[in-house]
């Protein structure tokens, strides 16, 4: 059942209570689309979206997980480049991604990010990867646990939590 919450399979759940007969939070289905939908932002790329619905669903969430906001600024940023809005980015990186810097740990990411900018095709630069499918899921995937630890529920699979 917490798999299925975690993956926001919405319809399967249903069935799955229906069938067992177990009760249910009388808000969990609300929950449930709003993090399907913040989900497929971040995972979309539009981050500014995602980020806009999770400070709605889970206030200060990002103000008190600053690895989180900043994965997802950087997705922006990310987005921005690939869409060959240069200017746009470096606006957008000295507004939002600059107060970073003042902490080591994000100094070598926000380089790496920045590098982005010199490449013409920042898809076949060495930071690549930052540009894939494979970290936006990953983006999302955090976003995802994160607001399921603020509302107290299983953010890892049973199955995981068995294995471990």
């Amino acid at each position: 059942m917490s798999y299925l919450v975690h993956n926001c399979f919405k319809e399967t759940v249903e069935s799955f209570i229906a069938c067992t007969g177990m009760k249910q939070p009388s808000d969990y289905l609300e929950d449930m689309e709003k993090r399907k939908r913040i989900y497929q932002f971040a995972l979309e790329g539009n981050a500014l979206k995602a980020i806009e619905l999770t400070e709605q669903l889970a206030t200060n969430l990002l103000e008190k997980n600053k690895d989180l906001h900043f994965d997802l600024l950087s997705l922006h940023f990310v987005e921005l480049v690939c869409s060959r809005k240069c200017t746009e980015a470096l606006e957008f990186a000295q507004m939002k991604l600059t107060p970073f810097g003042k902490e080591q740990k994000y100094v070598e990411k926000l380089e790496d990010f920045m590098a982005l900018l010199a490449y013409e095709e920042p898809e076949k630069s060495p930071m690549f990867h930052l540009l894939s499918l494979e970290y936006r899921q990953h983006v999302a995937e955090s976003l995802n646990r994160a607001i399921l630890g603020i509302f107290n529920s299983c953010s890892y699979y049973c199955l995981q939590q068995i294995t471990i």
